[in-house]
């Protein structure tokens, strides 16, 4: 089977915390399903010039925006971040109308979340963001507000979107959309995560025993 691409844009003041729950398992595969595709997370940058995350931690790109490959991508990845109205990232913007073109999938948290709004990529998408009235006041471009759900993580049109307060809505989302994890699986992960009772770990470790 051939492994196919998550691209995760990394940028400087990337929050850290919104992307983790999801790259983690995308990356480990502890959890995948029998016979769910292989993939592998790579960074993208503007440059191969280091990043600083929220958090200081410093991240060496994998490649460029530009040497991304529509081809093997499974999905392009936003994550939060304090500079996304700044001019500067309109490159992956650009990626990122190219993808929900060709129907891959683009999953944006919380400060990217404005960046397509201001893009006009959530114009004619079902989607969400941290608050309605505060995407309005920043992308003066947005004319999706019919679109727009006040819910914690939205699913539509080959995008996902979700408030920053919602990281592991948005990795569910994903993992759903990537079709790794059987139902049970996502379930038993999603309970474990957010009620932290022992008897989902229990009924995590049972989803992915060998039949």
């Amino acid at each position: 089977m051939s492994q196919r691409t998550v691209y995760l844009y990394v940028l400087d003041t990337l929050a850290d915390w919104e992307p983790s729950y999801v790259t983690a398992e995308l990356n480990s595969g502890r959890f995948f399903r029998k016979g769910a595709p292989k993939l592998a997370v790579k960074t993208c940058a503007l440059s191969r010039e280091p990043v600083t995350t929220m958090g200081g931690l410093r991240i060496l790109p994998d490649l460029t925006v530009e040497q991304i490959r529509l081809e093997d991508a499974a999905l392009l990845l936003l994550p939060g971040g304090d500079t996304w109205l700044e001019p500067s990232h309109a490159p992956v913007l650009a990626k990122a109308g190219e993808f929900l073109a060709a129907g891959v999938p683009v999953a944006a948290i919380c400060g990217a979340t404005m960046a397509l709004a201001q893009a006009g990529l959530l114009d004619e998408r079902p989607h969400t963001s941290n608050d309605l009235g505060f995407l309005k006041q920043v992308c003066p471009g947005y004319k999706g507000e019919g679109l727009y759900q006040d819910l914690p993580a939205v699913t539509g049109g080959g995008l996902i979107t979700a408030s920053g307060m919602a990281p592991l809505e948005f990795a569910r989302l994903i993992l759903q959309r990537l079709d790794v994890f059987s139902e049970k699986t996502l379930e038993a992960w999603y309970n474990l995560q957010t009620l932290k009772e022992p008897q989902y770990f229990f009924a995590l470790m049972q989803s992915v025993a060998p039949q």
